[in-house]
């Protein structure tokens, strides 16, 4: 290779091609002059390569190929294939425009046709496409450019912090957009269809508009009406579905487009020059041109609503994160914006703030709320080298803490990512419709084009006069109404039904998968668990009364931070006891609290505190292995020297929780429990709820892993949780199902709400996703039928045996018929009983309650 040109891709900056047909691309692994020699003849072995050129020191590989189509991937493949990958990159965009399933097929086509591309996912619900490059050999703007190609626009996904106020904004825009379309399409549509199809069916109004209004007339106000809709909030169709049809892939639009087109078109000759069409067929379908339009805005419309819910999950993410934050920088304290702290900078944290970044604790000592990554109700004690994470919110007290992670490095940023890349993958059913909808929509294009071609040659006089009768009604009969309305209407009437039975499906796709779900995987914390902690034990020796144990220990507790001790109070209080003023009130750091309460020296805290005191805690051994088995960590009290109860607060079983397991084990389902929680503790509640696999002390990326290392069985994984530190989980399984009482961001991740929290809902959707996945499909089976058997008959095969021609009158019959056909089918899903009924308190506490004396 010459040696200027080797300098001059070695000097291209950028991710970049290095010339026109000339690629730089990154090569991992390589540690001798021997790993370059495979390298090179790797490369060189790539049909297209003419020459390669390997620099160990800067571990990357110049590749010239002999013209434009270079096959870059080709080269990554064979390199990582020899044990060098190459260096990749992901890269995500905001896509624009889409409307249908053959939006995605055409943007990753055309993607993935960009050299050095690897894969393209293209996400319809979130308008989103996740792009794997080879580092460095793809620009974005060629990305972009080539969605441009498609017919769409693109821009990269950023994380500037107005970004999730300009999607909502875009959103907005768009619902606002389709809302006053569909409003003036159906001010327009109501009057024609009332009056056509009146007409109709109505001998008597028939008669009336004839004598009173005439027929011309009535078709001169029918042109005119569906004019409007065709030209007004028709036009979408026609500005994104005539250049696809251009391009030579055309999508949905451009079906409506030429099927409505062929509809008004035919109509308007019947209106304007009846005398070119044979006797007998001089007829309009502005009515179906009109409604066909306002009914598929309507679908849009809805489904632009359904599709902005999905980024509210990403938004309330970011949202978390503090706008500001207090630094110390040359001895002055002042307020910065969170884009502006620098790592190693001092940051200053007082009581009810929220953490701005990732740290390590430099001075002073609090509680810190950390539910948001672990999941656990009770705040943490942060004190001198602790680590603290940013969107963590401080309890009480105050310190400082010198900042380690900032802007993507931390923690929150994390999570935003592992939720963002899990919603963007794709689902094998939108795969399936993807595929069935780009051969779908040309070959019903094909079909019409045929038609006309054939009685234009072998038609009898006027052969273009039928030609242009039975294309239209080709074009009409297989306008895909009926094949958009089968799955949506099923989804729609299924969810509602399961939205009566406390169940909220949140994305349509969960019934596919949650049918076929064989692992349920289950948080702990306020999924299993209330979810708050809460006195369970309070086990009193002989001598003392419960009441008054229990009084003295919560005036005690008062005086306390410790979120434990708050539980304490609050159980007193319950009972109604109003804890009592103390004196003497001292905390022994490592052993616990004591005050003089009503005359009586009171001292509570863990058992190395009763041995200091000279107190003997076996008399309570029994109990105390009890609570050990059941994950609880026992605190002592003693009333005037003499040891008085043994005490356990922790976070109780849901009543609700251990009926929900045994339904499902009875529906043939494997449960597992993932939490942030001590083994210890996580253990104790699998065995006692029967759990067959636990999974402890993860972090929210644990909790991802968990879940693909159960999906890597090959089974499909539904995952349940509540928590912020859950939404990755959530959003990584096959099916993410939040506790409806949990956090909006868990809800929003989520693609199942459990709106009352109950967990025997789980086993109930599940078996309402078999009946509805059933009903699509029947669905499905009617609007493929339909079109595979009128097709035909629309386009004539029948008139050389039967003399039988389909007009489009009855091509428009017949395409509302089986919309009817499948609309009526999915009603049936409203007859659903779930397998579970579930009543307001047919549960029993499973909570153990206050025991009595020992």
């Amino acid at each position: 290779m010459p040696t200027d040109e080797i300098s001059k891709l070695e000097s291209t900056k950028g991710h970049a091609p290095t010339s026109d047909n000339s690629y730089s691309l990154g090569i991992e692994g390589m540690s001798c002059a021997s790993c370059v020699g495979r390298v090179e003849k790797a490369i060189r072995g790539v049909p297209g390569v003419i020459d390669a050129s390997v620099n160990l020191a800067t571990q990357r590989a110049q590749v010239v190929f002999a013209n434009d189509k270079a096959d870059v991937a080709g080269v990554a493949q064979v390199v990582g294939a020899a044990g060098y990958p190459a260096t990749t990159d992901t890269i995500e965009l905001a896509v624009k425009g889409m409307s249908c399933a053959s939006c995605v097929g055409r943007v990753e086509g055309k993607l993935t046709s960009v050299p050095g591309v690897l894969d393209a996912s293209v996400n319809l619900a979130t308008a989103t496409a996740t792009v794997k490059v080879i580092a460095e050999a793809v620009t974005t703007d060629g990305l972009i450019e080539a969605v441009k190609n498609a017919g769409y626009e693109a821009e990269t996904i950023g994380d500037a912090p107005d970004r999730s106020d300009r999607e909502r904004e875009a959103r907005e825009q768009e619902i606002g957009e389709l809302k006053r379309a569909v409003t003036i399409a159906g001010i327009f549509t109501l009057p024609l269809f009332v009056l056509d199809m009146g007409s109709h069916f109505i001998p008597g109004l028939h008669h009336w508009l004839h004598m009173s209004v005439g027929q011309q007339n009535l078709f001169y106000l029918f042109f005119a009406l569906a004019s409007i809709v065709q030209f007004g909030p028709g036009l979408r169709f026609y500005q994104k579905g005539w250049p696809a049809l251009m391009r030579g892939g055309p999508d949905m639009n451009s079906l409506v487009m030429l099927g409505t087109t062929a509809a008004w078109g035919y109509s308007v000759v019947a209106t304007f020059a009846p005398q070119v069409l044979p006797a007998g067929t001089v007829n309009v379908y502005f009515e179906a041109s009109a409604v066909i339009i306002t009914l598929i805005l309507v679908g849009r419309y809805f489904e632009a609503i359904a599709k902005g819910r999905t980024s509210e999950a990403i938004k309330a993410l970011m949202q978390l994160q503090a706008k500001t934050a207090r630094v110390v920088r040359d001895g002055q304290e002042m307020e910065i914006g969170i884009d502006e702290v620098r790592q190693g900078d001092i940051v200053l944290v007082r009581p009810g703030d929220k953490i701005p970044v990732d740290g390590t604790v430099v001075e002073g000592s609090s509680f810190v709320d950390e539910s948001m990554i672990t999941g656990e109700p009770v705040p943490v004690r942060k004190e001198a080298g602790a680590e603290v994470v940013g969107g963590t919110i401080n309890k009480v007290g105050s310190f400082t803490f010198e900042a380690t992670k900032i802007g993507a490095d931390t923690l929150l940023a994390q999570i935003v990512r592992m939720v963002e890349q899990a919603q963007g993958s794709k689902l094998p059913i939108q795969a399936m419709v993807d595929k069935v909808t780009n051969y779908f929509v040309p070959a019903v294009i094909a079909a019409a084009l045929v038609t006309v071609g054939v009685w234009l040659i072998f038609g009898p006089a006027p052969a273009l006069t039928f030609a242009l009768v039975n294309g239209v009604a080709v074009l009409i009969i297989a306008c895909p109404c009926a094949m958009g309305l089968a799955t949506p209407t099923s989804i729609m009437v299924g969810t509602g039904k399961a939205a009566k039975m406390g169940v909220l499906f949140r994305k349509g796709e969960a019934l596919q998968s949650l049918r076929d779900t064989r692992v349920i995987a289950l948080d702990k914390t306020g999924t299993l668990t209330k979810g708050r902690p809460e006195l369970t034990d309070l086990v009193v020796a002989k001598g003392f009364d419960e009441a008054e144990t229990l009084h003295l220990v919560a005036s005690v507790e008062r005086q306390s931070e410790h979120p434990i001790a708050e539980a304490i109070v609050n159980a007193a209080k319950a009972r109604g006891m109003e804890p009592t003023a103390v004196q003497s009130f001292e905390a022994i750091p490592g052993f616990g609290v004591a005050a003089q309460v009503d005359g009586h020296r009171v001292e509570v805290g863990a058992d190395r505190y009763m041995r200091k005191l000279g107190l003997n805690v076996d008399v309570f051994s029994k109990t105390a292995h009890r609570l050990a088995d059941e994950g609880k960590s026992p605190l002592y009290a003693a009333i005037d020297g003499q040891l008085a109860a043994i005490i356990a607060v922790a976070d109780p079983i849901k009543e609700s929780t251990p009926a929900a397991i045994r339904a499902l084990h009875a529906e043939g389902l494997q449960v597992a429990m993932i939490t942030g929680d001590n083994r210890r503790t996580a253990e104790a509640i699998a065995r006692r709820l029967g759990i067959d696999k636990v999974v402890a002390e993860v972090l929210p990326d644990g909790k991802v892993d968990a879940v693909k290392s159960l999906q890597g069985e090959g089974r499909l994984v539904a995952f349940v949780g509540d928590g912020i530190n859950d939404a990755p989980a959530l959003a990584q399984a096959d099916v993410g199902i939040a506790i409806g009482t949990g956090t909006d961001i868990a809800i929003e991740s989520a693609e199942v709400v459990l709106m009352s929290g109950d967990l025997r809902n789980v086993p109930n959707a599940i078996a309402l996703s078999r009946a509805t996945i059933r009903n699509i499909k029947q669905n499905l089976f009617w609007a493929f039928a339909y079109n595979t058997v009128l097709i035909p008959v629309a386009a004539g095969v029948l008139f050389p045996a039967f003399g039988i021609l389909l007009s489009p009158i009855f091509a428009a019959v017949a395409m509302a018929a089986s919309s009817i056909c499948v609309l009526t089918n999915a009603l049936r899903l409203k007859g659903f009983r779930p397998p579970i009924a579930i009543e307001a308190n047919d549960a029993a506490a499973t909570s153990r309650p206050v025991s009595q004396a020992a």
